[in-house]
This record gives structure tokens, sequence and C-alpha cells, in this order.
């Protein structure tokens, strides 16, 4: 049942980010033919209007087909007004970046709705895991609850602010030079853990994320899977701040990927559908919170500025207004070509990067 689910969480995105495209081509007076969910041989069709809409075989997207979107398509006389490229440069954006940014704002509605409802889980200031390799791991153990560090203490806040004012004192060890991937803290922190009833004392010398961009341990904290509420500024604040903080991911992703960290954080279909069948195994919550980074990722990707993705048809919208003329078939073309090849490379990437996971340790989305 749960990869049912998936599936069909996969479906409403591709039919919401299609419907995106639909509604704003339909808004600008573009004459839209076909508004199709998935590709090859058609499974089912019907025919309202002059739009044809139905289901084909291969679960791979979606489609809208608007007249005119290859320039050298022949176009009826009596539909010439209504085609695409007939249209201003800039419904033609509007057209193509309607897509994505319901995705995007579909994200963060969802991120809002579920946090305002469902709360926030209370974070504990416990050892949940240790990062292999470092010195954290050497002295402490799953479910050692830290009660001090540097011998300041926050008994009276809750787990979630203890954890903040923690991260605030490890933040004020720094590197002796200029900060850099990896690079140790000058001084240990002193970290003051109970564990089976008595305290104990460990010295644990920070690194430097250059990813975090701050000094870390190498602990994530664990939770009792006890959800606490919150209000609506909170849950904005919350919604915005994971957004944020994936279009700042997803661009280092793509900035640095030829670096082998960077192209390991890349997942392909089977990864993602792994970990949506974790997740809709785990709640509610978890498997909301990924069909909103799953949504908010499509958009973002959608927005790479390559064909044949959205991204590149408002790249060369804008080359064209700047020009004052279209681009040649040729030059589009061309840069259609490219972008096959890139595209190609991310989804061969993130194959290899789930069967690598799925013949290692695998997906987990559970602390």
């Amino acid at each position: 049942m749960s990869w049912l689910l998936v599936f069909l969480g996969f479906c409403l995105l591709i039919m919401l980010h299609e419907a995106g495209h639909f509604l704003a081509a339909k808004a600008t007076g573009m004459r839209v033919e076909r508004f199709f969910l998935f590709f090859g041989p058609t499974i089912w069709s019907f025919k309202r209007g002059e739009t044809e809409y139905g289901v084909k075989a291969i679960p791979l997207g979606g489609y809208v087909k608007i007249t005119g979107m290859n320039p050298e398509e022949d176009v009826p006389p009596e539909h010439e007004a209504n085609a695409y490229f007939r249209k201003p440069v800039w419904k033609r954006i509007v057209v193509t970046a309607a897509g994505p940014a319901v995705n995007i704002v579909l994200a963060f509605a969802i991120f809002f709705c579920v946090f305002r409802i469902g709360g926030l889980e209370e974070v504990k200031p416990v050892v949940g895991e240790t990062l292999h390799g470092s010195d954290a791991a050497k002295v402490l153990k799953p479910g050692d609850r830290i009660v001090a560090v540097d011998g300041h203490g926050f008994a009276a806040l809750s787990g979630r602010e203890q954890i903040e004012k923690f991260g605030e004192i490890i933040k004020a060890h720094r590197c002796a030079g200029e900060p850099t991937e990896g690079c140790r803290a000058a001084t240990p922190v002193k970290v003051t853990v109970r564990r089976d009833g008595q305290l104990k004392s460990f010295e644990i010398t920070p690194k430097y994320d250059a990813e975090e961009k701050r000094m870390l341990i190498g602990v994530s904290w664990g939770g009792d899977g006890h959800w606490v509420p919150i209000d609506s500024n909170e849950a904005l604040s919350r919604s915005t701040s994971i957004v944020g903080e994936v279009i700042s991911r997803t661009g280092s992703v793509f900035a640095h990927i030829f670096e082998s960290k960077q192209r390991g954080e890349i997942s392909g279909i089977v990864g993602t559908s792994d970990v949506g069948h974790q997740a809709v195994e785990a709640g509610w919550r978890q498997a909301l919170l990924l069909l909103a980074l799953v949504s908010l990722s499509l958009g973002l990707i959608n927005l790479l500025p390559i064909l044949p993705l959205d991204g590149g048809h408002i790249l060369w919208a804008i080359v064209e207004k700047l020009r004052g003329e279209p681009v040649s078939v040729r030059v589009m073309e061309r840069a259609t070509i490219v972008g096959f090849a890139l595209v190609a490379v991310l989804m061969v990437i993130g194959l290899s990067n789930d069967i690598g996971r799925l013949t290692g340790e695998g997906f987990n989305v559970s602390r």
C-alpha cells in the first residue's frame, strides 16, 4: 500500500506541475493541444474543447503540448495568433515558469500546514548517533544526555533551546587560522553527559563543516517521537528556513557537481521511491514533509538553465529578448542535445548512487 501511495504522490506532483503550465498558457491566450500524464502510447484519453487529456503508458513525467512551441512548426492560420512563439517573450516566460512555481509554492504550503497542524518533534539534547571517525564517536554513546558544554547548562530551557545554546558555545571554538573544511578547533569543548545516572565529562575537539559553515562535534540529536504544537509565525519561519536551505543546498550540489561529495548527494527515482516508501510507513508527517521536499526539488531542478528543462526555455527566451530577435532553430537544437546529455548524466549519477546505497547501507529516513 505504501508503494502505491508513493506512486500516487509522484503522479500528483507531475500533474500539478503540468497544470501550472496549462493554466498559465490558457490565461495568456495560448492554444493547448494536449495535457498528458506520462509518455509513450496512449492508454486512455478524452477531448474537451481544443485540448486532449489523457494518460500514456510509460510512467516518466508528463507534458502539455502548446501550439507553436517549435518555431518551425506549421501552425494553421486560424491558430496563428494563439501559438506559443507568436506571443511576447514575457508571456512565454510566465507559461514556462508556472510549472516550477506551482511545485515550489506547493512545497511551502505543505511545510507550513504540517508544522502548523502537526507541530515539531521535540528534540532533546540526547545523543542519537555519532559521526564515524569523529572524536565524539570515541567517547559518547547513543542515549547520553548532554547536561553542560564548557560548564554551561540550560536545564530550564526546552530541549530544542538547549541544543541551540550548546551549538552557540561549540561555534565559539574556532580553528587557528582561516576556517577550512575539516580544520580542528584550537581548543577542545568540555562536554558533560549523564550516562546510567552518572555524570561524565569528556573533551571533544570540534571540526569545521564548510557546508554548515560552523563548528560541529559530530553528533545528531535524538527525539522521543513527541510532537509539540507551534504557532503560525513559527510555522511560517520554519517553512521559509527549509525552503531557503534546500535552494542553497541544491545550488551548491550543482555548482560543485564534479566533486565526489556533492555527486554523492544526488538521488534517482529508485532512491526517492525507496525513501518515500519508508517515510509513508513512518507516519503522515514524514510522508508529507518528503512530498514537499520532492516537490521543491522538482521545481528547482526544472529551473536549471538547460534545455529541455523549463529553465532552458526561460534562458533562451531572455536571450531572444536581449538580442531583439529569435534565436536560430539550429542553435536551439544544439542546446537541446547538450541539455539532454547533461540530464542523462544526472540520471546516471542518481541511479549509480541509488545502486550503491541499495547494495550498501541502504536508505534511512529514521533517526
